[in-house]
């Protein structure tokens, strides 16, 4: 099974992979928020733009961003459909029954350019530094060590259990337990639920033995340490310079 690896060219060499962790998740953050407030569709297009020229500055290949960009193109391109023909405004042409306005066009591809730029930024973010030293910045910087657990254990077991699942449909479509469209059918498909359930709890509880046979006490320890230089904050300042100017008044008009 292809699991999503975000950290897979972590060991690359680029501007954005030798930024502190920490400062590098904290002026991200602020520039995801500052995309997602945009309101003017040519600042939305000019963040767009910086960010793919970040993207192009990490070394990251454009194959593996768009690759796992797909799934949030396709809800995008479906939002913005759904926007311009229900946004009433200047008429720009008629299908049939359904009428096309200028303001729906503008407001769809606003947003979709917001979600895609905020989608790429995250990829900025955690696919630049190996993802336990993300975990271990997210804990310097005071989140609770259980949130950053659950996320641990979230990204790492939650495709086991997609994989556990395949197989189970696998086995179940060999037997021809879903090949039929009845109630027989049902009764499989509500069997596989339940084992998965199961199988899960199960695995869960040879993880926490092993875990504590291993000397695990509640805390997320990760040997590897941080160290700030100029070079960090000057990244940051000119992050949080842009994100501050994407929202300028005189921007926004």
């Amino acid at each position: 099974m292809h699991l999503p690896e975000i950290d897979k060219f972590a060991h690359l060499k680029s501007p954005l992979h030798s930024w502190d962790p920490r400062v590098k998740i904290i002026s991200i953050s602020i520039l995801i928020f500052s995309v997602v407030l945009v309101r003017n569709l040519q600042v939305a297009l000019v963040g767009f733009c910086l960010t793919t020229v970040l993207i192009f500055l990490s070394r990251i290949p454009f194959s593996f961003v768009f690759f796992h960009l797909k799934w949030v193109l396709l809800f995008t391109l479906a939002l913005s459909a759904i926007l311009s023909f229900t946004i009433s405004g200047n008429l720009l042409f008629r299908l049939l029954f359904l009428s096309i306005s200028r303001e729906g066009v503008n407001l769809g591809i606003l947003i979709s350019l917001r979600a895609i730029t905020a989608t790429l930024l995250i990829f900025l973010m955690m696919g630049t530094a190996k993802f336990s030293l993300s975990l271990k910045a997210l804990q310097k910087m005071r989140i609770p060590d259980k949130l950053v657990q659950l996320l641990m254990f979230t990204y790492r077991y939650i495709f086991l259990f997609m994989d556990e699942e395949r197989k189970m449909i696998v086995a179940a479509n060999s037997r021809g337990g879903l090949k039929r469209r009845d109630f027989s059918t049902l009764k499989t498909i509500g069997g596989i639920a339940g084992m998965l359930l199961v199988r899960s709890f199960e695995r869960t509880e040879r993880i926490r033995e092993a875990m504590f046979s291993r000397g695990y006490n509640g805390k997320l320890n990760i040997i590897d340490e941080f160290t700030l230089n100029s070079g960090d904050f000057i990244k940051a300042s000119i992050t949080i310079a842009v994100a501050l100017m994407l929202n300028f008044p005189w921007v926004m008009k």
